[in-house]
This record gives C-alpha cells, sequence and structure tokens, in this order.
C-alpha cells in the first residue's frame, strides 16, 4: 500500500499504460483521477475521471481541481503522427501547463512529477521528427522541473518506454505487418529481450518514481524498452560475420 492516503492525476489514463498506471495506484491504495477524451474507457479505469483534452489548458485546470490536492502527477497522455503542432502540444506543452496548475498541491505534499517519454527522445528514425522532438523536450522539461523544485520537496523524473503493446502501439504494428503481433515481432528483433513490452511493466516502474521507494530519486531518464537504446546497430551485421 505505497500509495495509501495519496492522491493522483494520470493523464491518458483510459487505456494502455496510463490505465495500468491507475489500476496499480488504485491498488495501493490510491486516490486517482484519469484524465482522457473519451468517457467510457474512463470510467473502466476508475471513478474519479475528468472527460478533457490535455492539449487545452482549461481541460488541465479542471482536471487538477478535481484529482487535487495532489501528491503525484502522471503525465502520459501522448499521440504520434499528428502533425507537428499538435504534437509539441499534447507531448510536452500540456506537461508544463499541468505541472504549473499542481506545482502548489506538490509543494505542499512533497509531491512527485512522473512524466511519460519515449525512446523516441534520445535515438531517432528517419520520421516523425515532430515526435522525437516533443519527448527530447518533456526529458529536458522534467530535469528542470526537478532542479527548481527539488529545494521544495518535489521530485520529477522521466520514463522512456520502447514499444509497448498499446492500442496506439497496435495501430503502428498493422501499418508494417500483416497482424500486431507480426509487427511488434519486427520492431524488436534487435532488442536485447526480443519482444515488445507490456503496460504493466512500463507502469511498475513509473509507479516506483513516483512512490517513497524511490525518495531519493529526481531528474532521472529510465529507460524501460527491452535493453533496444543499449544496442548498436552499426555492429549488428559485423558481428554476424
Amino acid at each position: 500500500m505505497r500509495f495509501a492516503g495519496k492522491r493522483a492525476l494520470v493523464t491518458g489514463g483510459g487505456t494502455g499504460i496510463g490505465a495500468a498506471v491507475a489500476t496499480r495506484m488504485i491498488a495501493e491504495g490510491a486516490v486517482v483521477t484519469v484524465m482522457g477524451r473519451r468517457q467510457a474507457p474512463l470510467e473502466s479505469v476508475s471513478e474519479n475521471f475528468v472527460v478533457g483534452d490535455v492539449s487545452n489548458i482549461d481541460d488541465c485546470r479542471r482536471a487538477v481541481e478535481a484529482a487535487g490536492p495532489l501528491d503525484i502527477l502522471v503525465h502520459n497522455a501522448g499521440v504520434a503522427g499528428t502533425g507537428w503542432d499538435h504534437s509539441i502540444a499534447v507531448n510536452l506543452t500540456a506537461a508544463h501547463h499541468l505541472c504549473e496548475l499542481a506545482e502548489n498541491d506538490l509543494i505542499a505534499n512533497g509531491g512527485s512529477i512522473v512524466t511519460v517519454a519515449s525512446t523516441a527522445a534520445m535515438v531517432s528514425g528517419a520520421v516523425d521528427a515532430d515526435y522525437n522532438a516533443a519527448k527530447a523536450g518533456l526529458v529536458m522539461l522534467t530535469r528542470s522541473l526537478a532542479v527548481r523544485l527539488g529545494p521544495r520537496g518535489v521530485r520529477a523524473n522521466t520514463v522512456c518506454p520502447g514499444w509497448v503493446r498499446t492500442p496506439m502501439g497496435e495501430e503502428d504494428m498493422v501499418r508494417i505487418a500483416d497482424d500486431a503481433d507480426d509487427g511488434y515481432r519486427k520492431v524488436t528483433r534487435f532488442a536485447p529481450l526480443r519482444r515488445a513490452g507490456e503496460p504493466e511493466e512500463i507502469a511498475s516502474a513509473i509507479c516506483y518514481l513516483a512512490s517513497g521507494d524511490a525518495s531519493y530519486v529526481t531528474g532521472a531518464i529510465m529507460m524501460v524498452d527491452g535493453g533496444s537504446t543499449a544496442v548498436d546497430v552499426l555492429m549488428v551485421d559485423y558481428e554476424e560475420v
């Protein structure tokens, strides 16, 4: 019961990683408010929910007020392939607004911020520059918050998942393969663990960083990617000779 008596807000909380985080925190004693754009998935996760768009600051304000006084803020909402302005608004600017709106609560309660970035914050493909830039910005925003708010008792950390079996991930997989399973096999063929992650595995890392178990951890970037960013792809063909 690491989160007994704690109040948390999880954005993008209706499905995937966000739903797994909220479910885990509720099981461990937290009162969790989930925010997202669709009511049905949200209410299946928590009785406390706010239907809204994180790119709208008024919706963010409603969510923070409904969830507060906050001990934990998890910014998990994210989009890809929606264009530069929308990607920056959802993946990065929304995190800034939410943290700013929740700051007083978090300071008063010695709270914790966890942002969900991506391995795309650290390494790049040939497309999705908007997503890469937004997630890289989210990492540095979080580290800046750690430096600024640390003296006031607030911790801020980032989790960078690799490929994870989520509804958003499956949309990508069916574009490159006959089915989602085949797609995940293709994109993780060089990852040391040779598979995609499960939402619950990412949730475990997020909940650790949000909890008192990580009381001396702030400004950290935790890669939860099956080891994919440890691979030197320039060496793959050479080592198979």
